[in-house]
């Protein structure tokens, strides 16, 4: 068991997790013996080691995972039955709350208020959502000809492939669990390395509520190894995958061998369009919190903002005041508005966009380089003055940078929002409600928000419009469709 290595006065109610891999029901160690450090990005202390899963836990688990799809309790189970079970996970996860948002808050650098108020409800939420619809996967009759009964049932896609980043990885985690349990089918989950631990608490829960053995199988480890074995495996029938388009890339290349199928949610250089007849002072509110929330560690954070001429002045001021008055420190502390991001390798790839925007000549109008010297902490830095050519403006940071663009007309606005390979998410602000609709057709992304920035609901789906944003959608009914697959039956009657 993990013991409680924080240097933090207050972790009384941080639960103790296994620190091996889940395979088939158990925890085990792997053949090679390799433990990984899981560090506190807030205080670059080891958290924990962690089991390294390599090729040979890979080919356990999705042997595992094909068994218990095909034989044993799982293979037989009704609908009702998993939905039980799935809302079984939600009552423990909402009766364990708080030692779980902190747990989550530690690994993944999270100030505990933003883990309460959306990681952890959002979870909770998609497993009973997706409980209800556990019983409700229904096929239809489809009548062919007089002398035979034909119909179409939904049946599980088969074995998933999880593969899950470090930004939100328990919510990240539910949004593959909770559909692919409710249809049926088995997960062999990979973490992202960085923040592997509530994914092992999740491992852990699922067994203690009743899921048989074999259907979750949780196998922390890196992309080059566990991650690569893991999607090129030919016992995957689907992979599902939320992170970078350049292992988006990967992946479908590793998928394409064995023609799995894929869902790919990517990366977003989100455009939010604020016209001078838009509440301004809302504008600035929202727009902050969607480009500096989780440190800017969201794929639809409001990175590139976009600001008519007659506001863009005030705006900036205004935004510029916002990203000052936030609260850097441990996420512990509940005084905390702004964690760090999530490693040393991110703090310097932030940190070297930062460069890139300055050289490029944009003016920095606040923050711009690193915050005190242990943890991983960026400064909320603010660029005006962007042309759209520059890097901070094109490639997709994940940091708490904003990019802030000028334009005169509707048409030159879209024409910005549109300037990059990204079409995941992107926002509208406006007193006109027709040009509120009129832009939301006219701009490229998977999620148009109006008037507001970021709000998610497991009953919408999301993804992104292709390029760079990904390939498919999860939430909402799409996802009982991407973890499903379409049988016929033909049964002649007799003559």
């Amino acid at each position: 068991m993990l013991k409680n290595v924080f240097d933090h006065p207050d972790t009384k109610d941080i639960p103790q997790v296994l620190d091996r891999l889940l395979i088939d029901g158990e925890w085990c160690e792997s053949a090679s013996g390799k433990r990984f450090a899981t560090l506190n990005p807030a205080t670059e202390q080891v958290i924990a080691e962690v089991v390294e899963a390599g090729a040979p836990e890979i080919d356990a688990a999705v042997a595992a995972a094909r068994k218990a799809l095909r034989r044993g309790p799982w293979a037989i189970m009704t609908g009702a039955d998993r939905g039980r079970i799935l809302r079984k996970l939600a009552d423990l996860m909402r009766d364990r709350f708080e030692e779980l948002v902190r747990l989550e808050s530690i690994d993944a650098g999270k100030p505990l208020a933003a883990t309460r108020r959306m990681d952890l409800p959002a979870a909770i939420d998609c497993l009973e959502y997706y409980a209800g619809w556990a019983d409700k996967i229904a096929g239809e009759v489809i009548p062919t000809r007089h002398d035979a009964l034909t119909y179409v049932h939904r049946v599980p896609v088969g074995v998933v492939a999880a593969v899950v980043p470090w930004n939100f990885p328990l919510m990240n985690a539910v949004w593959k669990i909770a559909p692919a349990l409710a249809c049926g089918c088995t997960i062999v989950l990979k973490p992202a390395e960085l923040t592997p631990l509530s994914a092992l608490w999740l491992g852990q829960a699922a067994l203690e509520v009743g899921l048989p053995s074999g259907v979750l199988n949780v196998v922390p480890g890196f992309g080059a190894t566990a991650g690569s074995a893991l999607v090129s495996h030919p016992g995957v029938d689907k992979i599902a995958f939320t992170g970078s388009p350049q292992t988006g890339q990967f992946i479908m290349r590793a998928a394409a061998d064995n023609v799995t199928r894929i869902g790919l949610e990517l990366g977003g250089k989100s455009p939010s369009v604020v016209f001078a007849d838009a509440d301004i002072e809302t504008a600035v509110r929202q727009t902050a919190s969607g480009a500096f929330f989780n440190a800017g560690q969201v794929c639809s954070a409001a990175t590139r903002i976009i600001v008519e001429d007659p506001v863009h002045d005030r705006f900036v001021e205004a935004l510029a005041k916002r990203a000052n008055a936030l609260r850097l420190g441990n996420p512990l502390d509940t005084g905390t508005t702004m964690g760090p991001v999530i490693s040393e390798r991110q703090m310097e790839r932030v940190l070297g966009y930062v460069e890139a925007g300055r050289k490029d000549g944009a003016e920095t109008v606040c923050g711009g380089a690193r915050a005190g010297n242990a943890g991983y902490f960026v400064e909320p830095t603010i660029f005006a003055g962007v042309a759209a050519d520059m890097r901070i403006a094109k490639e997709e940071i994940f940091g708490p940078v904003i990019a802030i663009q000028r334009f005169t007309d509707e048409e030159e606005a879209v024409d910005l929002a549109n300037g990059t390979d990204y079409s995941l998410a992107a926002a509208v602000w406006t007193d006109d409600i027709n040009r509120g609709h009129r832009m939301s057709k006219l701009i490229d992304a998977g999620t148009v928000w109006v008037n507001t920035y970021g709000p998610t609901d497991t009953r919408l789906p999301w993804g992104g419009m292709g390029g760079q944003s990904g390939i498919g959608r999860d939430l909402g009914r799409t996802a009982i469709e991407n973890y499903t697959e379409q049988k016929v039956v033909w049964l002649q009657t007799r003559p």
